[in-house]
């Protein structure tokens, strides 16, 4: 009933060719950061990409049960295979079904994907709140990152400045979030597939005077 090893942020957004998503590879025991080669984001059939923050062992068990959904789709063998939008409906009943047992899968989940052109990008609570948009965010990046990405995105991003942009979140979750590492992966999900890069560290700054003595001013303060 309660999150033991979770992860933080997942910053998803829609760029020209496709969708990117991007999430660190955290994962914190309360608010120890225990383990640091978590992957968060994961290929679901040949069309979708699922990222999710939150309990790590009930993200393995959603990906349990998509594996089942998708192989009972392929055994059809009638040419035929599940888009993105399909996984979203499906993940949004099992959040809400869940959810209704009180017994609740603790995890927000981004899905994107492209099919037939169509790009993709939806998200789902752990109580079942879903929403379509063209850049999502779960955790901390709902109100540190999707703020950049309303000021920024626009429709014609290219892949490089789709990039620039989401690092530009991760960054700012990075000083932020006391449960982000400095170590994240970048997917991308195109009509060719999807690709995940391998992780790495992005160049931080922390010289800001604001940095140095963070209470200062602050009243009552230790």
């Amino acid at each position: 009933m309660y999150p033991y090893v979770t992860g933080t942020s997942v910053v998803a957004l829609k760029y020209k060719d496709g969708i990117l998503m991007a999430a660190d590879m955290g994962g914190s025991y309360g608010s120890t950061l225990r383990y640091k080669s978590v992957e968060r984001m994961k290929p679901i059939g040949k069309h979708s990409l699922l990222g999710a923050s939150g309990e790590i062992s009930d993200f393995q068990e959603i990906l349990r049960y998509l594996d089942e959904l998708i192989l009972y789709d392929n055994m059809w063998d009638d040419g035929n295979s599940l888009g993105p939008k399909e996984v979203h409906n499906y993940l949004t009943r099992v959040m809400y079904n869940r959810r209704n047992k009180f017994n609740p899968l603790w995890n927000s989940l981004v899905l994107g994907g492209v099919k037939n052109g169509q790009k993709y990008l939806g998200t789902v609570s752990m109580i079942g709140v879903n929403f379509e948009d063209n850049h999502v965010a779960t955790g901390f990046g709902n109100h540190l990152a999707r703020p950049i990405l309303r000021q920024e995105w626009h429709e014609n991003l290219s892949f490089e400045n789709g990039v620039r942009l989401l690092e530009k979140c991760m960054r700012v979750l990075l000083y932020r979030d006391r449960s982000a590492v400095n170590k994240l992966q970048i997917a991308k999900i195109t009509e060719d597939g999807v690709t995940i890069s391998q992780p790495y560290s992005l160049k931080t700054y922390w010289e800001f005077s604001a940095f140095e003595n963070p209470a200062q001013g602050a009243i009552g303060s230790w």
